[in-house]
């Protein structure tokens, strides 16, 4: 009877771990104005369809979105310690870098920033997806290749999944775009939220 109870026991602790992996509470999007909702109106970006995918699912995990337009890999990782104690989540989405480009940081710097972000997210136990960003051509060929690198070179040392390309199948389309032609619009959303899906499924304990 007591190896039975300590074998009914110790299936309801991997029962409990499975679930707690399968069901985050919280999973925080840190990012800038792609994943800020600018230029939309509230409620149809492509964190906010992500919401509506998880409760489509039957997942309780509510999407805490502090994205802010214009937001750079040094202002996330100011930003972040009071994120994680306020909402300690169990997954973190960073889509930052866009901006560090547009306004010559160093490539370095950025890096570190980003790694920072990763090593606070782990003393948090949360599981991180990166969103790797591309830059266009006119920044030179060596620096648009460093720069997506950065994220590739991020994920393989951390082990992260990376989405590679946030903007893949929209980059080219300008009927995509706000009138900026730099913002995706709200027809672009959806094909946002599924080029993250695919990596961050797994970190929600989906198939």
């Amino acid at each position: 009877m007591a190896g039975l109870l300590r074998l009914l026991a110790g299936i309801a602790l991997i029962l409990a771990a499975t679930s707690a992996y399968s069901a985050p509470k919280n999973l925080l999007v840190l990012g800038d104005s792609l994943s800020a909702e600018y230029g939309l109106e509230r409620g149809r970006g492509w964190a906010s369809l992500l919401q509506q995918r998880l409760q489509q699912d039957k997942l309780e995990t509510t999407v805490v979105n502090a994205s802010i337009s214009g937001d750079t890999t040094i202002g996330g990782k100011n930003r972040l310690p009071a994120l994680m104690e306020q909402h300690k989540p169990q997954v973190l989405v960073i889509e930052l870098g866009s901006n560090d480009a547009l306004r010559g940081l160093s490539l370095k710097a950025s890096q570190d920033n980003l790694q920072a972000m990763i090593d606070l997210a782990r003393q948090y136990k949360a599981r991180v997806l990166l969103v790797g960003m591309q830059i266009p051509p006119n920044y030179g060929p060596d620096y648009t290749r460093r720069f997506a690198e950065m994220y590739q070179n991020l994920a393989q040392q951390n082990k992260l999944p990376l989405v590679p390309f946030f903007m893949e199948g929209i980059a080219a389309d300008l009927s995509l775009f706000q009138a900026d032609r730099i913002h995706p619009n709200e027809q672009a959303q959806p094909r946002l939220l599924n080029n993250v899906w695919p990596q961050l499924k797994p970190l929600l304990g989906l198939k």
